[in-house]
């Protein structure tokens, strides 16, 4: 039987994972309280879609399979309806998530997995208003969702086993490599790369180096596949500041300090690929 995945979320991670997730063979709903943003993901996925089907990944049959694997739905109840699997990916803000959640348990099938896609913020303060706290774990993709291989499944005090079994279960589903870690803030990969992007933003506002250069340095000098100014365009610089922020004040270590061009930015609405602009100039 084929799992059916209800993605609660439909930006940039939600349509994300949605695609990845019907890629693997999954019946997928997404849902989000904006109902105009949900022509938009789907957009997204047609996009990606043909993308596979020109870099000669995807037949003109298999696109159109993965496509009737899709659909939308704006009301959270009929989305949830007989999920085997819910993901939330909506904006890192705690009290969001909590106050989602409640409404996710009290709707979801009661033998549903609950995950949350944060990339930094508590699981167990996540799961602190729920019922049942144990059903809920932490399952933090990566941008691009369909290409990155990376899954966190992250436990807190309260997770069951059977859960975390669960969602490192699904993951391998998906074709994706799960690690396990404890609840902590930033996990492994938000508390490493944070620092990598922050440090690279203030090398930048120190004119060390260009963008390209700082993010050649690390592509051609350590093998990484992105440089992390790059990086943060993909996942948007109103993300990285928010998880800065988050880290900064839980952490209170000076290397998670947001630096004055992340701010600027922001507030002047670059933020990344999303916008057309933030380190890098961006077009379709």
């Amino acid at each position: 039987m084929r799992s059916r995945v209800a993605v609660i979320g439909a930006g940039t991670m939600g349509h994300g994972i949605a695609y990845a997730a019907a890629l693997a063979g999954c019946d997928v709903r997404i849902t989000d309280a904006r109902a105009d943003s949900l022509p938009a993901a789907l957009a997204k996925i047609d996009g990606l879609l043909e993308g596979g089907v020109k870099r000669g990944k995807l037949t003109g049959a298999e696109r159109a399979a993965v496509r009737a694997r899709v659909a939308t739905e704006p009301e959270l109840r009929p989305a949830l309806g007989d999920a085997d699997v819910i993901i939330e990916a909506v904006v890192e803000d705690l009290a969001v998530k909590q106050r989602l959640f409640i409404d996710v348990e009290r709707t979801a099938p009661p033998d549903a997995l609950l995950a949350s896609n944060t990339s930094s913020l508590s699981i167990a303060a996540i799961a602190a208003t729920l019922a049942q706290p144990a059903r809920l774990v932490g399952m933090h993709f990566f941008n691009p969702v369909h290409v990155m291989k990376l899954v966190e499944v992250v436990t807190h005090g309260a997770a069951s086993l059977p859960a975390a079994e669960r969602a490192v279960a699904f993951a391998r589903q998906l074709g994706k490599e799960p690690i396990v870690v404890r609840d902590s803030p930033g996990f492994a990969s938000s508390r490493l790369g944070v620092v990598l992007g922050l440090e690279a933003m203030r090398m930048l506002e120190q004119d060390v180096a260009s963008a390209e250069d700082i993010d050649k340095a690390m592509e051609l000098g350590y093998n990484h596949p992105m440089g992390p100014l790059k990086l943060t365009d993909l996942v948007g610089l109103d993300v990285r500041l928010a998880i800065a922020e988050y880290l900064y004040k839980t952490l209170g270590k000076s290397q998670y300090e947001p630096p004055r061009i992340l701010r600027d930015k922001v507030k002047q609405g670059e933020l990344g690929k999303k916008t057309g602009k933030g380190f890098y100039t961006w077009s379709d």
